[in-house]
């Protein structure tokens, strides 16, 4: 977008607010029936929801989020004396009696906090072609969701949002950052994004640099990263998406944020990434990205979904507007899925991952890889610095733990028998995990209280239980060294 004169991000907030554009407004004002459509980039419900609503809220639903035009008084009632400053800035088209949106604007909603995004438009609307540019600049996605559901959220000096595109997690990073650094090689998105920090008053917290990953940021370390770089994994075909390609081959992108991250992490700083990985043949992956890691940091790392080659590439020839459905040649299709197949056929590719990486500077070296595609608990961000605390944690008679009080004790047995066949312990929330129990593991994480250390409480459940004391310490420390790796024991607060 072009050059924004500083009162314009402002004004329009205040235009967005007078008319309430929120995300739980625009849901009750289309019902339950339109806003699912929308969601499945269908607009006919939504458009005869609105039709004779001349009210601000439905005029900004109409113009930016239906992509329908809308009368120029209309407009110039819900955006007051900025609808001429709105199209000198790119961001609206006029005709004599009509406005149309050039970019997207939408509400947001962040935890309490209401925010605005703009981006590039949505593609794709009511099945029409969603071919996008080579510098298109993505707005709210899945992606980006996902990512702000895993970031760590305490309160930290600086923050750094690597590869910005709109800026999102960038606003996000603003609300518990003194200062957030956003990178980015397309110069549309350092506008976008420069613009979305003022349009949501954080501009005097947040600074867009303009280049590739760290090289904007040599020498300098952040207590907080977080980054959905282009990772998508495709052969170099000379048409580049800068949103999802990096050029660089494979899943070098991801390798490379991840052996460079520790390098600018202060200490105790987290790097939070959203990725994919290439799974090759014959080798484990969590040998390979076990490869990448630091004995500098602690790691975490998660693969969510294992996806096969073919709907991989089908996947991102949709997203890209490649396939017929959605407005691509069949030929040229067939002829970049074969290619795309091809090239990861010859590269070994077996299959691609997708998940989350967390690196953490100091503690103690600890590496955890773990294939967990069930369902979890979002944000699932607690659950990751609860693991980090866990792993840090000393275990010996004398250490003291409490039981999180999401867990929960399942038995089964026959009605009336003195003993349970099955003990399940159970998370209801962060990573939803379930383990089997027998007698002294369930005894101890009940009795766990944050008081009592580990080795009378042993001791008396030994003693309870009529085994040998210095047995079962030997034997149960360690087992409550994977109930605290696992989230069912935690340090008292």
């Amino acid at each position: 977008m072009r050059e924004t004169s500083p009162d314009v991000p402002a004004r329009l907030r205040a235009a967005l607010e007078a008319a309430e554009f929120t995300v739980d407004a625009v849901r009750e004002l289309l019902g339950e029936v339109a806003d699912g459509a929308l969601l499945r980039n269908e607009t006919t419900p939504a458009l005869r929801r609105t039709a004779t609503d001349r009210g601000a809220l439905a005029t900004l639903t109409r113009l930016f989020l239906l992509q329908t035009t809308v009368a120029a008084d209309a407009a110039e009632a819900a955006l007051p004396g900025l609808v001429d400053r709105l199209v000198a800035e790119g961001v609206l088209d006029r005709s004599v009696s009509e406005v149309a949106a050039r970019l997207d604007v939408r509400p947001y909603a962040s935890d309490d906090h209401p925010l605005w995004v703009v981006s590039d438009l949505t593609p794709g609307l009511d099945g029409l072609p969603q071919r996008v540019g080579a510098d298109h600049v993505l707005g709210i996605s899945p992606a980006s969701t996902s990512l702000a559901q895993l970031t760590i959220r305490d309160r930290v000096g600086r923050s750094l949002d690597l590869g910005t595109g709109c800026g999102v997690q960038a606003l996000h990073l603003a609300l518990h950052s003194d200062a957030v650094v956003a990178t980015d090689v397309n110069p549309r998105a350092l506008g976008i994004a420069r613009f979305n920090a003022a349009l949501n008053g954080v501009a005097d917290r947040v600074e867009v640099r303009d280049g590739s990953f760290f090289e904007p940021v040599r020498a300098e370390r952040y207590d907080l990263i977080a980054t959905n770089p282009p990772f998508v994994i495709s052969p170099a075909t000379g048409e580049r998406l800068v949103y999802r390609d990096s050029g660089l081959p494979g899943d070098q992108v991801v390798e490379d944020i991840v052996r460079a991250a520790p390098d600018h992490l202060t200490e105790r700083g987290w790097c939070q990434v959203l990725a994919n990985w290439v799974v090759e043949r014959d080798r484990p992956w969590d040998e390979r990205l076990a490869g990448w890691l630091s004995p500098d940091v602690d790691a975490l790392v998660v693969q969510r979904e294992l996806v096969d080659p073919a709907a991989y590439v089908e996947l991102w020839l949709k997203d890209s507007g490649h396939h017929p459905a959605t407005g691509g040649d069949p030929a040229e299709y067939h002829r970049r899925y074969d290619t795309w197949l091809s090239w990861l056929e010859e590269h070994g590719v077996d299959a691609v991952g997708f998940g989350w990486v967390n690196l953490r500077a100091g503690g103690t070296g600890r590496h955890d890889l773990w294939d967990w595609p069930y369902d979890v608990e979002q944000p699932i961000a607690p659950a990751i610095g609860a693991w980090a605390d866990g792993v840090t944690s000393e275990i010996d008679r004398l250490s003291t733990f409490v039981r999180r009080e999401d867990v929960v004790q399942e038995t089964v047995g026959p009605a009336g028998a003195e003993d349970p066949e099955t003990i399940v312990l159970r998370q209801q929330r962060g990573f939803r995990r379930a383990r089997r129990a027998d007698t002294v593991v369930a005894a101890v994480v009940g009795a766990c209280d944050g008081e009592l250390p580990l080795g009378p409480l042993l001791d008396a459940v030994a003693q309870l239980l009529d085994r040998d004391l210095a047995e079962t310490t030997q034997t149960y420390l360690p087992v409550v060294r994977e109930l605290v790796d696992e989230g069912f024991l935690v340090s008292p607060a």
